[in-house]
């Protein structure tokens, strides 16, 4: 049987760059699918396509509008082909729906250049020390995750309209374990509690309006890492007008920086 994060993204050629593929109950959302598993459709659109090449540098999701349970199109179409990069243009649609989905995605050519890590891994127990999450939270996709809080856990209303810190360091893996690969971290970018939750404890209604991820990391790198937990960190930096940023890394487990993401997410009141 394969993984459910690989049915959840498995598509089938159409001819002429169109796919098709269907939702599932496994990345099943409030409303929708997990924000997570759609970008990881249009990654693996992009990937299956006959003339891609090098390896994914960057992926820009902008959920247009809700995608209903079933089967959906993504069509995929090269924009700009040239040494270095590749520039890909991605829209999923569903029948009587019309398009819910966007994405650019940018892949490029493995070169081995100068290269200095600026940022570093934060220092914290590691994931044997850390104890794994109590409670559950009442969506389908987060039974497919290991998540094991070091700070900003899930936590309950701010007393006295108190505002909380929005940042949130935790250990995280697939379940049932899954070798990380790329669209696997496009998934995991999207793997947090809305900001808005962190803050002020509350659930009020949110979406995802667009996700930008950077995949910092190589083949090699991903390989090395396995499936073994990644550390994931994550922040907030305004909440104004309706909308708040979110910004994360994803480091592996012996302290290389894999990827980084930022989104925006809409929020009521």
């Amino acid at each position: 049987m394969p993984h459910p994060l690989d049915a959840a993204i498995a598509l089938t050629p159409l001819g002429e760059g169109r796919f098709a593929g269907a939702t599932t109950a496994d990345y099943w959302n409030m409303a929708g699918p997990f924000g997570g598993a759609t970008a990881a459709v249009m990654l693996r659109a992009v990937l299956d396509h006959p003339d891609c090449r090098g390896r994914p540098a960057a992926l820009t999701v902008n959920y247009c509008g809700a995608v209903a349970e079933g089967a959906f199109e993504v069509f995929v179409r090269l924009v700009r082909d040239g040494r270095s990069t590749q520039h890909w243009s991605v829209e999923q649609s569903q029948a009587g729906g019309g398009i819910t989905t966007t994405a650019s995605v940018v892949t490029g050519a493995e070169r081995h250049t100068w290269a200095h890590p600026m940022a570093a891994m934060p220092q914290v127990a590691r994931w044997d020390q850390t104890p794994v999450a109590e409670g559950t939270v009442p969506v389908a996709w987060r039974k497919n995750y290991d998540m094991r809080f070091l700070t900003g856990g899930p936590r309950p209303l701010a007393p006295d309209g108190a505002v909380m810190s929005p940042v949130t360091r935790m250990w995280v893996r697939d379940m049932p374990l899954r070798p990380v690969d790329y669209p696997a971290l496009a998934a995991i970018s999207d793997a947090f509690l809305p900001r808005i939750f962190m803050v002020r404890g509350d659930f009020s209604p949110v979406a995802t309006v667009t996700l930008s991820t950077y995949f910092l990391a190589d083949a090699a790198a991903l390989a090395r890492q396995g499936d073994r937990p990644l550390l994931a960190v994550c922040d907030g930096a305004a909440f104004k007008y309706g909308f708040n940023d979110q910004s994360a890394q994803l480091w592996s487990d012996d302290g290389e920086l894999l990827a980084v993401s930022n989104q925006l997410v809409w929020f009521k009141g």
